[in-house]
């Protein structure tokens, strides 16, 4: 694809877009009377107009039943689950059975834990990546911690090589088989929140079984976001939070992949509760507990129906789409605006930032990390004057994410306009 640092090229390229119409489904916070131009959808995604007739249609029932909510009407809270797990299938590549939706993030992370991460004397390690999103370097100490280890010694970080900001794949793979005899549980992002790095999944749970680990992944920054096959990459299990490119409103209920040999084995170790119980009889109010053989077996309480229906609205906006089609238009959005912000920082001298995302398409989403050489504080804070709403992190990097579904090249031409204009003020280089 042929790109210009122009708006007719950026108009050109939304005329051809078979997805553009889909932007209209979202609200926009808004700027001078105008849409903002909203780059923030690793963060939090744009709330779906659909969203309030969903969550309305909880209320209404609660409100007609009562509690007989759960098992009357045509959005039975009881069920609710059935019309989640076929859309989410889709997305991360895997069975229906092998999803459950529930809790938020971090404690699904300590769940998956509780059965996955049982250190031995010999094997107790757990092997992340260096810089991963600290709550989930909290729940990694805290695990070990629980099983009376000293963290500094049972989590293994793979860091970048000396002066380079991303991990080489072979690197992760030589940490695992150097600790191959004494790792329990290798547990990675899908993405790295902070460079946008999107790591080789099948290659990390297959270094991870020849060692004779369990492989998990935090898919935070990776759901609805690039393609997964959790299934078919032999994923042992995965967690993800649903309010990032999935839409689902702030604190939105969290999502699990259970791989099926384990999600089918009732004997497998868990945390249990009552609603992970055969629902044949979870009434019965019995006091042995018999798992449910899928993923639902790992519920624990009475699944939220309100952020259930807000979830509901996200995905059928991803059904209508096409994950497949939403993943083309990304390659190339993000690739536009790479293209962009190199055209702009070659004019000086490539001394103004660096994009330490990848720009191989297969080894990023739809985010892009500017490394600000000078003012990058300053200039966030002027990108946010202007209508732009980005992400820093510090101590140095600006996040973008323009995302399918509801961002355009216009967009992304507009936001490269706006940051070379600010890099033009007096005293910002």
């Amino acid at each position: 694809m042929k790109f210009e640092n122009t708006l007719a090229c950026a108009l050109q390229l939304d005329e051809k877009d078979t997805l553009k119409h889909f932007r209209q489904r979202f609200l926009f916070p808004q700027h001078n009377g105008k849409d903002c131009i909203y780059f923030t959808g690793n963060s939090l995604g744009l709330q779906p107009k659909n969203t309030l007739g969903e969550i309305k249609k909880i209320l209404d029932s609660w409100a007609a039943l009562g509690v007989e909510g759960h098992f009357k009407g045509e959005n039975a809270w009881m069920h609710f689950h059935d019309k989640l797990t076929k859309p989410l299938a889709k997305i991360v590549g895997c069975l229906p059975e092998e999803i459950v939706v529930m809790n938020s993030l971090t404690v699904n992370l300590h769940l998956m834990m509780a059965g996955f991460y049982r250190p031995t004397k010999q094997r107790y390690k757990i092997i992340c990546e260096a810089k991963a999103f600290p709550s989930d370097q909290y729940a990694f100490a805290s695990q070990a911690l629980l099983h009376n280890l000293n963290p500094e010694d049972a989590i293994i970080e793979v860091k970048p090589r000396e002066g380079e900001h991303l991990l080489r794949t072979e690197d992760i793979i030589s940490v695992i088989e150097q600790h191959s005899n004494e790792t329990a549980l290798v547990l990675f992002s899908g993405i790295n929140y902070y460079t946008g790095q999107y790591f080789n999944i099948k290659a990390i749970a297959e270094a991870a079984h020849k060692a004779g680990a369990y492989a998990g992944f935090d898919l935070a920054h990776a759901a609805g976001n690039v393609e997964l096959q959790l299934h078919e990459w032999n994923v042992d299990f995965a967690c993800w939070c649903t309010y990032k490119y999935l839409n689902s409103g702030p604190g939105a209920v969290s999502g699990v992949f259970i791989h099926e040999r384990f999600a089918t084995d009732k004997n497998f170790p868990r945390l249990a509760g009552w609603w992970g119980n055969n629902k044949s009889t979870r009434f019965k109010m019995e006091q042995d507990f018999d798992a449910i053989p899928t993923a639902e077996g790992w519920q624990l309480s009475t699944p939220p129906a309100l952020l259930l229906a807000a979830h509901k609205a996200a995905l059928d906006i991803f059904e209508a789409a096409g994950i497949e089609h939403l993943h083309q238009k990304r390659k190339a959005l993000t690739a536009y605006l790479h293209f962009i912000l190199n055209d702009i920082n070659q004019k000086y001298n490539d001394s103004i930032l660096d994009v330490i995302t990848p720009a191989n398409e297969h080894e990023r989403g739809c985010q892009v990390s500017m490394l600000m050489h000078k003012n990058g504080k300053a200039i966030f804070n002027a990108l946010t004057n202007e209508g732009v709403i980005s992400d820093w992190r510090e101590p140095n990097v600006i996040r973008v994410a323009p995302v399918p579904l509801y961002n355009t090249y216009e967009d992304v031409w507009r936001f490269g306009n706006i940051i070379e204009s600010i890099f033009q003020q007096d005293g910002i280089l």
